[in-house]
């Protein structure tokens, strides 16, 4: 089969940053499904695998990565019972096994969702990994209850990227919160607005502009940019016992006692969890696809795609890369095979 992959982290303007390449065609384990992938997606998770996985040296075999994507299940294995041949699905894979930057991959049922019937695959390729972190950070990590918790306000710090992007409707129409979202550009101030955002502030000068918004605090804070850049603001803007939560990570100790005084709660949200060590509620994931699938069907979501390449060559991952490290994204870009 074809894959595109890598054998040393490479800046991605240099000529063998992605390459081109033959390999076998996987075989599934007992849970898993062969999917023949027809789009995929990129994420920013793509290109911090890319620049750090393979740092002065070079892999006797290329690194294929890329985890979101689309296609029909071609072979499942002896314990697969979720799916059958010929199903269409999508999913946001796992990091420990290669990844969807190639004709076929692997793939474990219970991370996998039925997809969308309404969206195209370019379409539906743009949802799983974003879907899954933010319905895993909302309603897995700070746990929000619609009943309980509608109307109350959330800041989104980093609108209108591609969590940014899905976290916007599904806190504003499932959830029932209050929304306001970060962007500076005229693009991603639309953008936001168009995804359902109640609010749009400035992150270059946030405080204030979330105070000039009505809001002196907010009940919940999701940061999808930067945690220490942005954890004093966080922790002058919570609300007493609110909730922040992050996927971004930190270099350096995040100094939780700044929380302290208002009994904030704090959480991390990595949506490879549940696959990386086979928790037991692995599953979930298979669920929360199919729940998404179901609101982009019914039109209460709608997909997060802004662009689309045509073709699985080195040259379009270079571009799709080049995008993301750029910080300029917009939603979502695919790439149709």
């Amino acid at each position: 089969m074809k894959a595109i992959g890598f054998k040393s982290s490479l800046p991605i303007e240099e000529k063998d940053s992605f390459i081109e390449f033959e390999t076998a065609k996987p075989i599934p384990g007992a849970h898993d499904l062969l999917v023949k992938i027809d789009a995929i997606s990129v994420n920013p998770v793509d290109f911090k695998i890319r620049q750090s996985s393979a740092k002065d040296t070079v892999m006797e075999n290329p690194k294929i990565i890329g985890w979101d994507a689309v296609g029909i299940v071609q072979a499942v294995g002896e314990k697969v019972t979720l799916f059958e041949v010929g199903d269409p699905v999508y999913y946001a894979g796992d990091l420990t096994k290669q990844g969807s930057n190639a004709e076929f991959q692997i793939i474990d049922e219970r991370i996998v969702g039925n997809k969308p019937t309404s969206l195209t695959n370019a379409e539906a390729a743009a949802i799983p990994l974003t879907g899954l972190t933010a319905w895993e950070i909302l309603f897995d990590r700070i746990r929000i209850n619609p009943e309980k918790d509608k109307g109350k306000s959330i800041l989104i710090i980093g609108g209108a990227g591609g969590v940014g992007s899905i976290a916007i409707q599904l806190s504003k129409k499932i959830a029932g919160l209050t929304v306001i979202a970060t962007a500076s550009r005229p693009e991603t101030i639309e953008w936001c607005k168009k995804q359902g955002a109640d609010f749009v502030v400035d992150h270059k000068n946030l405080v204030t502009s979330v105070r000039e918004a009505g809001f002196e605090h907010v009940d919940f804070i999701l940061d999808f940019v930067d945690t220490n850049a942005y954890w004093d603001i966080m922790a002058e803007l919570i609300k007493p016992q609110g909730h922040i939560a992050s996927i971004t990570g930190s270099a350096e100790p995040v100094v939780l006692n700044k929380l302290k005084s208002k009994s904030v709660s704090f959480s991390w949200e990595l949506m490879y969890t549940r696959s990386m060590f086979q928790t037991e509620d692995m599953i979930e994931q298979h669920h929360i696809l199919n729940k998404i699938a179901d609101l982009l069907d019914e039109g209460v979501l709608k997909t997060t795609l802004k662009e689309t390449y045509k073709g699985l060559t080195a040259e379009n991952l270079k571009k799709a890369h080049e995008l993301l490290e750029s910080g300029k994204t917009i939603g979502k870009i695919a790439i149709k095979f």
